[in-house]
């Protein structure tokens, strides 16, 4: 019992982070409306550009977090200009096949840049654990669901109380509607696509920090989890793609519990196959007509 409980721990902790990949998935799919592939790469780049920063200036976690931000916003900036922008009118189709064209690309270089080889990521967070009662809790883990859970309230408050909140929401409704209001689609529609970039590059950091490794073939497993999550909700809601990443981080570390940790993923996509075949529209109310 003790070791299931502390698995569950551990699962609400990795879920937090799939959680915030799952918000940033669908803030981009909901603001630009098509679905991208390049997510797990701009995770990658996040978590490589904290790596860096730390190597260079040391454990200063502030610093990491805006470096990751910044390099993922700026990776969401050349998908949007080479993926997006000129599709917008066109099948969606062509601006998918670009993003997974895209991907390939980054994660190659990436290979070539940072070397194929797993890096060990430095211990950033002291190792501390808080006992209550039979349950431990590291100072690791507190940080991480401390984190998400005050980036998910900056971004809820972002897009209720402020106007360029109030614009994503507008664009992300009805782009035409938007654009006779005098709203300038495109260019928040990048700001949309940056906005949901930099949220899971931070993520994509937490996850190296909570594994103390990463490498640059990460993305691709890492950028699958945030597609289910937001599958879960429906693509574009934020809710419920966060809590999407939430249970298949419980799922996963719960399933390990009763079997080998290398199937981990058969768990997580397990789950969301049963989710799909009893609810197709995931967690959300009815299906969306747009995607």
């Amino acid at each position: 019992m003790d070791y299931f409980l502390n698995q569950l721990i551990n699962g609400l902790c990795q879920g937090a982070i799939y959680a915030l990949m799952a918000i940033g998935y669908s803030v981009v799919v909901g603001v630009v409306g098509m679905v991208t592939f390049t997510h797990g790469e701009v995770i990658m780049i996040g978590s490589f550009a904290g790596y860096y920063i730390f190597l260079l200036w040391g454990n200063n976690l502030l610093l990491g977090f805006i470096a990751g931000f910044g390099a993922s916003w700026i990776l969401g900036i050349l998908v949007y200009k080479v993926c997006y922008e000129r599709f917008f009118n066109a099948p969606r189709h062509i601006s998918l096949l670009c993003t997974i064209g895209f991907s390939m690309l980054v994660k190659n270089l990436a290979q070539l840049i940072f070397g194929p080889n797993q890096k060990p990521m430095l211990e950033i967070i002291p190792i501390k654990f808080f006992a209550l009662g039979s349950i431990r809790i590291s100072l690791v883990q507190i940080v991480i669901v401390g984190t998400v859970i005050v980036l998910a309230v900056g971004l809820s408050m972002l897009f209720n109380k402020t106007k360029f909140g109030i614009m994503l929401k507008a664009v992300s409704q009805d782009k035409t509607a938007a654009y006779l209001m005098g709203i300038n689609v495109k260019r928040i529609a990048m700001m949309g696509n940056c906005l949901g970039c930099g949220l899971g590059g931070i993520g994509g950091l937490l996850l190296g920090i909570y594994y103390q490794s990463l490498q640059a073939t990460m993305g691709g497993s890492m950028g699958m989890k945030a597609f289910a999550s937001s599958v879960m909700g429906g693509l574009t809601d934020v809710r419920f793609s966060a809590l999407g990443g939430l249970i298949i981080g419980v799922v996963e570390n719960l399933g390990i519990t009763i079997s080998s940790a290398s199937f981990r993923d058969i768990f997580a996509f397990g789950f969301l196959i049963l989710v799909l075949v009893v609810r197709p529209q995931g967690f959300t109310a009815k299906l969306r007509e747009k995607i």
